[in-house]
């Protein structure tokens, strides 16, 4: 893919690596000078020093054939502006953080793909380290929703028991769906006798209602209980 990136800050860096090492054609526009030069020092993509919102830059930068672009830097105006620039030439995905929260309406009444509040998004990251340490990892999907990686512990309620018995004992609730087990290098497509093992990296989609009670049938001691 041809993608814009827009600031290369923390965000914009991190993505910048990711594209690169995917073998992406990645474009960096960048105001500030030094950061312009260690960019282009460390990643194989092309680095632009300017303002993105100026006349020509994003032209400069070909988004005429541009897949993407993903504006990340601090300020929420300019973010918009370089969206408002990268509507005319009709590029087919457009991506931007989000700082300010009540910002949220005018970035989706502009058709843009909103990356949530950074700062919001560690804050909940944080929360649920703490609160379920057992969860590996977790997203958000809609209001009440999560997507979690739980590794299931040794002596877990679940932990040598299949599908359908956990099922049927109340461990696995009918809010909590099991989507995937991860053992080891396999990837396993959960069945009824699928029989959870303890190291087993579990991914479920979970009410965030039941969270407690999901989290505590893959784990031993969880401050969630």
């Amino acid at each position: 893919m041809y993608l814009i990136v827009v600031g290369a800050g923390k965000i914009g860096s991190n993505f910048i690596e990711l594209a690169t090492k995917d073998g992406n054609d990645v474009v960096v526009i960048e105001e500030d000078e030094h950061v312009a030069n260690e960019v282009a020092d460390e990643y194989d993509c092309r680095v632009l020093n300017a303002d993105a919102a100026q006349d020509e830059v994003l032209v400069d930068a070909g988004i005429e054939k541009a897949d993407a672009v993903i504006s990340t830097t601090n300020r929420d105006s300019a973010n918009i502006m370089v969206i408002l620039l990268a509507q005319e030439p009709d590029v087919p995905s457009l991506v931007s953080v989000v700082r300010d929260p009540e910002h949220d309406d005018i970035f989706g009444k502009i058709g843009v793909n909103v990356i949530e509040n950074p700062q919001r998004l560690i804050a909940d990251y944080l929360y649920h380290s703490v609160r379920y340490p057992a969860v590996k990892d977790f997203m958000d999907i809609g209001k009440q929703t999560e997507l979690v990686q739980i590794t299931v512990d040794e002596g877990a309620p679940v932990a040598g028991v299949d599908l359908t018995t956990a099922r049927r004992q109340g461990l696995v609730t009918e809010d909590t769906v099991v989507v995937a087990v991860e053992r080891g290098d396999e990837v396993l497509t959960p069945k009824g006798n699928t029989e959870l093992r303890a190291g087993d990296v579990v991914t479920v989609f979970v009410n965030e209602t039941n969270m407690d009670d999901a989290v505590g049938s893959f784990s031993v001691n969880d401050n969630g209980n």
